[in-house]
């Protein structure tokens, strides 16, 4: 009797148990098919609850024991973690929450499930006036939105994936809008929201079932946001974008050309961009949008195909006339990742940048003279501009403003000549920002650009000295190598730096066998010793300087040269080619003359020749790198060349020989002829620091 009471106990218990697993299973699937779509007609709903029944889940996976009891992972649950290629898809490292009891499932998912679901009336269409009004106050909530935090707390009132997308994308908008302290610290609440996992978990899921803008967008979000990009998440949203390529529009195509720049190579993104770029050539006569056209060069960049180069700039050139302002600073980034200096490209932009140049933000400037280098463009006009306008705002920067931007100048080769010395006064006045990083900078600039404040010369170099003995105790040797070159090539001798140098330990450290940079620092250590010799106070001007010619043959580029010499003086025993000097020193052309500069001396006839009465030429035909960008201001290598034979006794002349060989051959003879036989025979015996200046 009392078994078979158990027996019917145990019947009563597995019907109620059936009862509830059903109950479960319906709220279940009303609860995925509300909360994926907007509702629409029935017979819609139930095309997609087929397709939602079809669809396996891959986060469903993770959990096993849920998966067995047939029950949806609620979004009230613990934060998961996904792997793809042993690593991470994303870790928000909360607290696991317990497994809540079935009837608190229940009282969780029905009041969503009430109001997602919409009534339907006789004639079996919804009303969706209360969908319309639940959206409408959403995306109002959204807007009012301060912080990343504060759209995904609206996570829960999103009843669509477009909502879920809006709500990403203005989690990237408003994070982006941050200062960098800022994005650290909200960065980690983002992850460490669990609305995030949500969020990630829903687009996982419907990834597939998102129109292209979404997709593109939420993957963009993603990766800026910083999500690894060897997730499931990032990998499964690359691949549905190859699946959909075609299907996007130029809109499209922009955004995911951006997001594409900013990641790394692996199999899918490098298959997404092959396929990208095939749908570029096709399309590329249809875009008419400058910044959509930017977007894709910066994401085909340099190993693009020259031909699809050529047709992007023919792209750009076609709407040349709209061009904006903010589109001609982002189209010098576009052509430095593509690596293709289009002049008329860079011409408009220039013209279009320096009408409003006062309105680039400082670290703008610095972008646009490295993309000149990078690109290799020589504007002289542009370059001349931005120094102008930090020279007239220069009292709004601060010295270390000014130094990056003389640094960028100094990669360019362009010497602001007032700027230079409006921050030499700075320095002078208060040296103390001279850390050791800031002196090599300072240094660098001046000495490469040959630049030496005339009013202040000595203070300028007596404080630059200080600074460096200050920090002698901790600068490297090859610091102190580069410290006392630069010192050595402005003509000033730092004593203290130059001892210490010159110890054998220090060489001997310096010229490391296995050293990649050995045979540089060889150069300026030599250049170091010859300025020490040639530079010292106690160096006299020899009478006799023993040349050699280091060979009889004349490059290709000096021909035009020796010929018009010879036309000019007669005879090729009228002057030496290729002469080597001690110290290293090459000159190009050597003349003699007498005293009075009037007659030309046979070199023969006074190779022995030691009086003083007997007047060197040296000719120097020079590349135009040699000179200043836009001026004759020498730079630094060679006003020292300069200046050291000047001290071996000869007169400079200077020959730019690009000019040069664009003279007609008399035009060539005249040019020399003004040079040899100058008007005043008696020029200024040496060439200084300031030289052209």
């Amino acid at each position: 009797m009392l078994s078979w009471h158990f027996k019917a106990i145990h019947e009563t218990l597995v019907i109620m148990n059936n009862k509830i697993s059903y109950l479960l299973s319906s709220a279940r699937c009303m609860h995925r098919c509300s909360s994926v779509l907007a509702p629409k007609s029935s017979a819609t709903t139930r095309k997609h609850v087929l397709w939602i029944c079809r669809y396996r889940e891959p986060l469903e996976n993770v959990n096993f024991r849920r998966l067995v009891l047939n029950i949806f992972p609620p979004f009230h649950g613990p934060s998961l973690r996904f792997l793809s290629q042993k690593t991470d898809v994303f870790s928000t490292d909360a607290k696991i929450e317990p497994e809540k009891s079935t009837e608190a499932l229940i009282s969780e998912e029905t009041p969503q499930s009430s109001l997602e679901l919409e009534k339907v009336d006789d004639s079996g269409s919804p009303k969706e006036k209360h969908v319309a009004d639940r959206s409408e106050l959403f995306y109002s909530s959204l807007q009012k939105c301060t912080c990343p935090s504060d759209a995904l707390d609206l996570y829960e009132s999103a009843v669509s994936i477009k909502h879920l997308t809006n709500c990403l994308t203005t989690v990237w908008r408003l994070f982006k809008s941050l200062s960098e302290e800022q994005q650290r610290y909200e960065k980690q609440l983002i992850f460490e929201h669990p609305a995030f996992v949500k969020l990630c978990q829903r687009l996982l899921r419907d990834a597939r079932r998102m129109m292209r803008g979404d997709l593109v967008f939420s993957l963009h979000a993603l990766v800026n946001l910083g999500v690894p990009q060897n997730t499931l998440l990032v990998q499964t949203l690359v691949r549905v974008c190859q699946e959909k390529l075609n299907q996007f529009d130029n809109r499209c195509v922009s955004v995911l050309a951006t997001t594409l720049s900013g990641m790394d190579k692996d199999k899918n993104v490098s298959a997404l961009q092959a396929g990208l770029q095939l749908l570029v050539e096709q399309r590329i006569t249809s875009i008419g949008d400058i910044f959509i056209l930017h977007n894709l060069m910066k994401c085909m960049g340099r190993d693009a195909p020259v031909f699809l180069k050529k047709k992007l700039e023919m792209a750009v050139l076609k709407e040349i006339d709209h061009l904006t302002f903010p589109n001609a600073l982002r189209m010098f980034l576009a052509l430095v990742a593509m690596n293709y200096c289009s002049i008329p490209i860079l011409n408009a932009c220039s013209k279009k940048i320096q009408e409003r140049i006062h309105d680039i933000p400082f670290r703008q400037l610095i972008v646009i003279l490295d993309a000149c280098c990078s690109l290799q463009y020589r504007n002289v006009k542009l370059v001349s501009a931005l120094a102008d306008y930090v020279n007239s705002t220069a009292c709004i920067w601060d010295k270390r403003q000014i130094m990056l931007f003389l640094s960028a100048c100094e990669t360019l080769g362009f010497q602001p000549t007032e700027l230079m010395g409006i921050f030499a006064e700075k320095v002078t006045e208060d040296p103390e920002f001279l850390n050791l990083k800031n002196l090599m900078i300072v240094l660098r600039v001046y000495s490469r650009l040959n630049y030496v404040p005339r009013d202040q010369k000595h203070l300028f170099f007596e404080t630059l000295h200080s600074c460096l003995n200050k920090l002698m105790p901790q600068i490297s040797n090859t610091d102190l190598l580069k410290a006392a070159y630069s010192f050595c090539v402005l003509g000033y001798l730092p004593n203290h730096a130059l001892d210490t140098l010159m110890q054998k330990d220090s060489r001997n450290e310096l010229l490391l066998s296995d050293d990649l940079h050995k045979e540089q620092k060889e150069i300026m250590l030599r250049c170091v010793k010859v300025c020490m010799e040639l530079d010292s106070p106690s160096f006299t001007k020899p009478a006799f300087v023993l040349t050699q010619n280091s060979s009889s043959l004349v490059s290709l580029n000096l021909r035009k040269a020796r010929e018009a010499l010879i036309e000019l003086l007669g005879d090729e025993n009228m002057f030496q080619q290729n002469v080597q000097l001690p110290y290293k020193y090459h000159i190009d052309f050597e003349i003699k003359m007498d005293s009075d500069r009037k007659k030309v001396l046979p070199i023969p006839a006074t190779d022995d020749h030691t009086d003083s009465s007997v007047h060197r030429l040296a000719l120097l035909f020079v590349s135009p790198s040699a000179f200043c960008l836009g001026s004759t201001h020498p730079q630094g290598k060679l006003a020292m060349k300069k200046r050291h034979l000047n001290k071996l006794g000869y007169h400079v002349i200077v020959v730019l020989n690009k000019k040069f060989q664009e003279m007609t051959n008399e035009d060539a003879v005249e040019f020399l002829k003004g040079k040899i036989y100058p008007e005043n025979p008696f020029p200024p015996s040496e060439v200084t620091v300031q030289d052209n200046n």
